[in-house]
């Protein structure tokens, strides 16, 4: 299963309707052929997608809704999402949700109504409201133009909330899932984007150690028969230290190597089975380098023959300059609630260097205020100067 579009209307922190496509809109050269992901036709997904804006613009928001809508499609039951507290407590929140079933050849276009019930002290409670899935051949679709269109006679499905068996709150797409057996995989690591632990187990490729850390000769988990698990790490011409909690990692290991050991081990995950790795400031203490390295194994079809996609977040503009492409970088701002935009609606240029671009404030709301700039100065210069 491959996301085309998104298209969120309601949602409280944002000003207008996110729309979040994954799909090239530019023209595809010859030679970006070699890094783009081909679906059928000439339709390509790009398999990097960054949001990019200053402190507090809603990048992390834009990022958890493209996670919930990932998990409505997986038959996740909405209740039990981390994140949904994006959706506030408003009574009607639409998911209009585009993705393609590779195997069969499908676009499918899911529409659904979430609302929210107040429960007194208990956040809230969610339901879906309503809900369409519509279908069609690709074959329907030969320009991209038509890939969303869809007319009556593609409607497959509507909600009944009358179900005894279907849950409230979880999609009706679970039982066309069930019959295609095509879930998305999905790594969500926005929820450890400030905390430093190692939540995996078993071997861990050397080859991720050694990248991170050339002094590492070998760390791997080993399970208990009663439950706890044992730390192996050795580093080369050094004795074996055996731990006994993730937590103790933090005395040998720097925290770039543990961040990335997560997310290469992660990604290989994603690299090889197709599917979607959530990044929330993916340069978190990584050089550019290995960021850099991290995105071009996406933008790889020789590495990545399925499709997988790296979707990330970052306050660093030279990281927008691994992208020869404006469609798939986002430009989050928050003036009165958060807006998305994508770059190719707002430069159609592509040879321009987007960094410079970025850091110019040619966008409108990617830098701080001059003026904000000039007050905070003029506060540091009173206290070290006093009169």
């Amino acid at each position: 299963m491959k996301l085309l579009r998104i298209v969120v209307d309601g949602l409280p922190l944002f000003k207008e309707k996110l729309d979040i496509c994954f799909y090239a809109q530019q023209r595809v050269s010859e030679e970006q052929r070699d890094y783009l992901y081909r679906l059928f036709s000439t339709v390509f997904l790009n398999t990097t997608n960054v949001f990019a804006g200053i402190n507090a613009s809603g990048k992390t928001s834009a990022l958890k809704v493209i996670l919930l809508a990932l998990q409505l499609l997986s038959n996740r039951p909405i209740n039990h999402m981390r994140d949904k507290d994006i959706l506030g407590q408003s009574n009607n929140v639409t998911f209009t949700i585009f993705y393609y079933y590779e195997k069969t050849a499908e676009i499918c276009k899911l529409e659904t109504t979430i609302a929210a019930k107040n429960m007194a002290g208990n956040g809230s409670v969610y339901r879906i409201a309503a809900e369409r899935l519509w279908v069609k051949k690709s074959s329907k679709a030969m320009t991209r133009r038509q890939l969303l269109d869809f007319d009556d006679n593609e409607l497959l499905m509507e909600r009944n909330n009358n179900e005894k068996f279907l849950p409230d709150d979880i999609s009706i797409i679970i039982a066309k899932n069930k019959e295609y057996n095509d879930i998305p995989e999905v790594a969500d690591l926005l929820a450890l984007t400030n905390i430093n632990v190692l939540p995996l187990n078993g071997k861990i490729p050397i080859e991720i150690i050694a990248f991170l850390d050339p002094s590492i000769e070998h760390l791997y988990f080993e399970s208990e028969q009663r439950g706890s698990d044992f730390i192996h790490l050795k580093f080369k011409e050094k004795n074996e230290l055996v731990l006994s909690n993730p937590l103790e990692l933090n005395r040998y290991l720097s925290s770039g190597t543990i961040r990335g050991i997560v997310i290469f081990t992660m990604a290989l995950s994603i690299l090889q089975k197709g599917g979607y790795i959530l990044v929330d400031e993916l340069e978190n203490h990584f050089n550019k380098e290995i960021v850099c390295t991290l995105i071009r194994f996406f933008r790889s079809n020789e590495l990545n023959k399925n499709g997988g996609t790296l979707i990330y977040s970052t306050h660093y503009p030279e990281l927008l300059d691994e992208n020869d492409r404006n469609d798939n970088i986002f430009i989050t701002k928050n003036n009165g609630g958060i807006t998305v935009d994508n770059l190719c609606t707002i430069l159609k240029r592509n040879d321009l260097k987007k960094s410079d671009i970025y850091q110019s404030n040619y966008l409108d709301g990617t830098a701080p205020l001059y003026s904000s700039y000039i007050e905070l100065k003029r506060k540091i210069q009173s206290v070290i100067t006093p009169k």
